[in-house]
């Protein structure tokens, strides 16, 4: 993974998955690609029928942020078809972008793999917040990156 931030923002981005031989990349302003082809988020609008993601914490997070990533688990386990929770984060994100998953969401961790992700995903025309649903930046306490159908459902299910 390599990734171009600017002004806290990043602007272009390059993962290559060795095992599969995929490169996903974007640029801002000119959208996202898989091996050249163009990347579209899912055109999903029912979270009841969308597949969600997120990532474990980390062995030493605090207890606060664990427990608060096991209860958005168990908000999401009731609102959306399925969910998947592992690391790392990026390929979740890839999965977003490419429109296989419909939301990813973190409160804690490493920022820096949230960067080509949150591009790749906003190039593909995916909506990018924080849990509460207010702009991101790697500053933020949390994460989210959805399909835009899919995006209030997940705020509200993740502020409950």
């Amino acid at each position: 993974t390599a990734t171009l931030v600017r002004d806290n923002r990043p602007v272009l981005t390059a993962v290559h998955l060795p095992l599969t031989g995929e490169t996903y990349t974007a640029l801002a302003g000119a959208g996202a690609h898989l091996d050249g082809h163009p990347l579209h988020v899912s055109r999903t609008t029912d979270l009841a029928l969308g597949l969600v993601a997120t990532s474990q914490a980390r062995p030493d997070e605090d207890e606060k942020v664990v427990r608060r990533i096991g209860s958005s688990i168990t908000a999401m386990l009731l609102d959306a078809l399925v969910v998947r929770t592992s690391v790392p984060a990026t390929l979740h994100l890839l999965n977003v972008a490419a429109g296989r998953i419909d939301a990813f969401w973190q409160f804690a961790g490493a920022r820096a793999d949230l960067l080509p992700g949150a591009l790749l995903v906003a190039e593909a025309g995916g909506r990018i917040s924080d849990a509460e649903g207010r702009p991101w930046t790697p500053q933020s306490e949390s994460f989210l990156a959805t399909a835009p159908g899919v995006h209030s459902d997940a705020v509200a299910t993740l502020s409950r």
